[in-house]
């Protein structure tokens, strides 16, 4: 019987696969390339009109008309970070980390990932780094029309933590909500926008790569790991959704087109850049769904 042990074990042990360090190495870094080339196109796209008429259907049926998402950043610590470059990228961890910036909707599809800054800034810098409105500023970014309280609005909002600035085209919850209407928009934000904060986990729990640190030296092979580690994430979620959700798809949709940056072009692109950066739109868009939430999804009074 030892006998028979020993043999099955040296049979086993003849077809194990042994790959030398820097091969393997070698392996993932095509591997990740190729993701990024063949299916970033289409799993990293930003959302057209069909894709942004079903996450307005969907916000309006959490009490978000014209919710885009939720947007958010994680740091993923850097071990390898050449020692030049410690302090640019440490943060508050005092540990060297690159930051990533995410819209992800309610099923966790990531529509928007930017990737690459140092762990020293802060999620507002990233915001100011990031494309994350260039199409919008462009005037380039599908229609986005919706109505709160018999009011018509064209640009869609995603949810934010506090930290984000106080733009028309981000709704923040309220640090310290006083008075019924303000906590219950507050108890409803925070739980829409817990999307993101999912995604994060949902995406480190797959993928074990990005859950601990960081151990290669060069930052874009670093950029081709997590975009394609994004993109992975959403071929899973795109295969596990409902199809059979009651979400209605628009087949018909108008082509946007694309400006010219003429001689009213710049003016036009600042006047837009302006318009997304309206403090005093931004508390009118959220004083909106206060009253929305509260007079749809409660039968109380003032």
């Amino acid at each position: 019987m030892n006998q028979d042990r020993k043999k099955k074990h040296h049979l086993d042990s003849s077809f194990q696969l042994k790959i030398g360090e820097s091969t393997v190495l070698e392996a993932l870094k095509r591997f990740c390339r190729a993701i990024v080339e063949v299916f970033g196109e289409r799993y990293l796209r930003t959302p057209n009109a069909n894709d942004v008429a079903r996450l307005f259907q969907v916000g309006e049926q959490r009490g978000f008309p014209g919710m885009l998402g939720s947007v958010d950043c994680m740091h993923w610590k850097w071990r390898n970070c050449p020692t030049g470059w410690g302090g640019q990228y440490s943060g508050r961890s005092r540990s060297p980390s690159i930051i990533l910036e995410v819209v992800a909707d309610y099923d966790l599809w990531i529509w928007h990932a930017y990737f690459g800054l140092p762990g020293s800034n802060n999620d507002i810098n990233v915001l100011e780094s990031s494309y994350l409105f260039a199409n919008l500023a462009a005037g380039t970014a599908p229609s986005a029309n919706y109505v709160i309280k018999g009011k018509s609005y064209n640009m869609g909002y995603y949810l934010a933590d506090v930290i984000y600035p106080k733009w028309v085209t981000l709704v923040q919850s309220i640090h310290d909500p006083r008075g019924p209407k303000k906590q219950y928009f507050a108890k409803k934000q925070e739980a829409c926008r817990k999307d993101v904060e999912r995604a994060f986990g949902v995406l480190q729990s797959k993928f074990a790569i990005i859950a601990g640190h960081a151990r290669l030296w060069r930052k874009e092979i670093l950029h081709d790991i997590m975009t394609s580690c994004i993109i992975m994430h959403n071929m899973i979620i795109e295969d596990e959704r409902d199809i059979n959700a009651p979400i209605e798809e628009r087949s018909e949709v108008q082509d946007v087109g694309v400006e010219m940056m003429n001689d009213g072009g710049i003016e036009q692109f600042l006047a837009r850049h302006k318009k997304i950066k309206d403090k005093d739109a931004h508390f009118e868009l959220r004083n909106a769904l206060i009253d929305h939430l509260w007079d749809e999804y409660t039968n109380s009074e003032n």
